[in-house]
This record gives C-alpha cells, sequence and structure tokens, in this order.
C-alpha cells in the first residue's frame, strides 16, 4: 500500500513521511506536482495521494483535473493551510476523499489514508472483475453476442430465434455456448455480468 504525497513545504513533507511510513505505509514523497508527474508513479492498485493545494506552479486541483482527464484513477486527500469552503466543495465534487486543514491532525490524516485505500482496494476489485467480464466477452462470435444481448433481456429461445431468423435448435447451440464462454451457471449471473459490462438492456419483444 502506497501513499505519495505532494508538498511543497519541505517540513511538512518530512513530518508527513515519518508519520505514514511510522503507520506502516509505503511513502513516496514530492515537492512538486510538476515532480510528481514527470516521476510517472505506478498509482494503479492499493495507492493514494496527500495533496496540498497551494502550491507554485501546478497546484493540486489543478494535479486533480490532470489526473481526472488521463483517466488516472487514485484517491486524494487534500490539506491546505489556506483552504476556504468554494475550495473544498470543488475538491469534493472532484472526488477528493477528504479536505484537512494544516496543521494536519495525526489521527485525522491516518483515517482519511485507511479511508482513501479502502477505496483502493474496492476500485481495483471492480476494475479487475470488469477486465475479467470483457476479456470473455472477446471470445464471443458475433452471433453469440447477439444472442447474450437478448438472452439478458429475457426473451424465450424461440422468440429470439424469430428475431434473428433462425430456428430454435441453433439458438439453444448458441446459448449454451455463450453460457460456457462467460462461465456463468444460471441467467441471473449472465444478467449481473452484462450490467456490469454495460450491455445496453433491449426490450423484449
Amino acid at each position: 500500500m502506497t501513499v505519495f504525497l505532494v508538498d511543497d513545504d519541505s517540513s511538512v513533507r518530512k513530518a508527513l513521511t515519518r508519520l505514514i511510513r511510522a503507520a506502516g505505509y509505503e511513502i513516496k514523497a514530492f515537492s512538486s506536482a510538476r515532480e510528481f508527474i514527470e516521476s510517472k508513479p505506478e498509482t494503479a492498485g492499493l495507492a493514494c495521494l496527500v495533496l496540498d493545494v497551494r502550491m507554485p506552479g501546478l497546484n493540486g486541483l489543478e494535479l486533480q483535473e490532470a489526473l481526472h482527464s488521463a483517466n488516472v484513477a487514485i484517491p486524494i486527500i487534500f490539506i491546505t493551510g489556506h483552504g476556504d469552503i468554494p475550495m473544498s466543495v470543488k475538491a469534493m465534487k472532484a472526488g477528493a476523499v477528504d479536505f484537512l486543514p494544516k496543521p494536519v491532525k495525526e489521527v485525522d490524516l491516518l483515517r482519511a489514508i485507511e479511508l482513501a485505500l479502502t477505496r483502493a482496494g474496492r476500485e481495483l476489485a471492480q476494475s479487475t472483475e470488469l477486465a475479467d467480464i470483457h476479456a470473455r466477452m472477446e471470445t464471443l462470435t458475433p452471433r453469440e453476442r447477439e444472442v447474450m444481448e437478448l438472452v439478458v433481456t429475457g426473451m424465450l429461445n424461440k422468440q429470439i430465434a424469430y428475431a434473428l431468423g433462425t430456428v430454435e435448435k441453433t439458438i439453444k447451440v448458441h446459448r449454451a455456448r455463450v453460457m460456457d464462454k462467460m462461465d456463468v451457471d444460471s441467467l441471473a449471473e449472465l444478467v449481473r455480468l452484462a450490467e456490469k459490462a454495460g450491455i445496453p438492456q433491449k426490450k423484449a419483444q
């Protein structure tokens, strides 16, 4: 579990580095948002970012926006000695875990880090599951994909056969192959995977 720290104040970096390391986390500290970006940190997995808001050059909110634009999903905890309500609202609306005033209370920061890493773990699990679902779907033929999209609407085999201009026996074969390739034993499981994969839920005719 890695905690990234970005703060231009060297004394704050040193104090928080000691605190976070003593709590049992790996800590990587940076003096600016630009330094953090240029280091190309591995933010995937169990990681979070403790980020100062006001810094020379790229500030904390701008780094948050840059990470979002680059599709880098990492929970962020903002810390600031100059925060105001509009700033904290903007940060939280953009997905920040917390917005803590300086000097940061140790218990508050460690609680926020624990919450952020829990979120990271949850998002990693969801991302891994989604990648697995898509990998299974890649094994389907175009016709099997069509059958799957109709099966999850609750249509019967004979209805699907009519919709696709084929016979029920053929649909039974495709349906069995879909269930096998998607590694599910029931329609309910197939529907759940389809929903997670974002397959449009067509209405049965």
